[in-house]
């Protein structure tokens, strides 16, 4: 008879048997082998297959557009920035080369007219003329003229610098004048006449070219008004007046032009004791009564 112990060990090691072959019989199965697959195949080295490229492309293109513009942009603005090319200003230059001035002093009178942009100069030399007989000559007039003649050789050129505020390459300009001057004597059959030359100069190289080339000035009317006061007349003007210039962009490159360029000429006028100083705020004819006092007298003395 088989003691309980022994009864015991034979029960356990049945129901052990029967747990590793349900184990073993359950790790050859057809599943179990294809979850063990799936998980070897979730810890493999190999990098995980996708749809596609996650890499986008478009911020690069943008960036590139955007340095393509701005490059664009700043070529764009050297060139505009350029000085003209040396055979656009060749042919006056050539004949401005001569040192004795066309125009005798002592036969023809010029009167420099300054003031920045607005301050009421062609307003005071129409009455001049009305009142003194000057011929009135405004040297943006002549180049705004120019720019607009059919088959000009600088009309683009003067386009160009005048609608960015600059001054024009005085061997231009002054051309344009020294012209102007002969065909005002020739139609009025003289070689003897007085001429206010309107916004000129503007720079002091253009003094002493104009000075050497074609007439020494007697005198400089000067019309002192802040830019204020300019600028609001220039922005009313250009409802009706139809200029490129008359713009509060245009107006203030206009006016640093001036503070600049024009500016070291009226003192330098000034030293020699040649400048009509008038205050231009007031009404046009206290301004007028102004002006033709102070020439009339200065004239006479001169």
């Amino acid at each position: 008879m088989a003691s309980p112990m022994s009864t015991s060990l034979r029960l356990a090691n049945r129901t052990l048997g029967k747990s590793v072959s349900t184990r073993a019989a359950s790790c050859s199965s057809p599943l179990y082998k294809s979850r063990v697959f799936r998980q070897q195949r979730f810890y493999s080295s190999q990098e995980p297959r996708t749809g596609g490229s996650q890499i986008k492309f478009w911020p690069f293109l943008a960036l590139i557009g955007l340095g393509t513009a701005g490059y664009i942009q700043l070529a764009n603005t050297r060139v505009k920035n350029m000085p003209p090319p040396a055979t656009e200003v060749a042919a006056p230059a050539a004949q401005l080369s001569q040192t004795t001035p066309v125009f005798d002093p002592a036969d023809v009178t010029v009167v420099f007219v300054l003031g920045g942009p607005g301050a009421g100069k062609g307003t005071q030399c129409a009455r001049l003329v009305a009142e003194q007989g000057f011929t009135h000559l405004s040297a943006g007039d002549l180049l705004r003229e120019e720019q607009n003649r059919p088959g000009s050789q600088f009309g683009q050129l003067i386009k160009d610098y005048i609608k960015d505020g600059l001054i024009v390459p005085m061997e231009v300009t002054i051309k344009l004048l020294e012209n102007a001057m002969t065909d005002a004597l020739r139609q009025k059959g003289t070689t003897k006449g007085r001429f206010l030359i309107d916004g000129f100069p503007r720079k002091m190289d253009q003094a002493h070219k104009f000075e050497e080339a074609v007439c020494p000035a007697k005198l400089v009317l000067f019309f002192d008004c802040p830019e204020k006061v300019m600028e609001e007349r220039l922005l009313e003007r250009g409802k009706t007046s139809g200029r490129t210039d008359d713009n509060a962009e245009s107006i203030r490159k206009r006016f640093r032009t001036f503070v600049e360029t024009s500016m070291p000429v009226v003192n330098f006028y000034e030293g020699e004791g040649k400048v009509i100083k008038v205050d231009a705020t007031p009404t046009p004819e206290n301004v007028f009564k102004t002006t033709n006092k102070l020439l009339t007298e200065k004239l006479a003395s001169s």
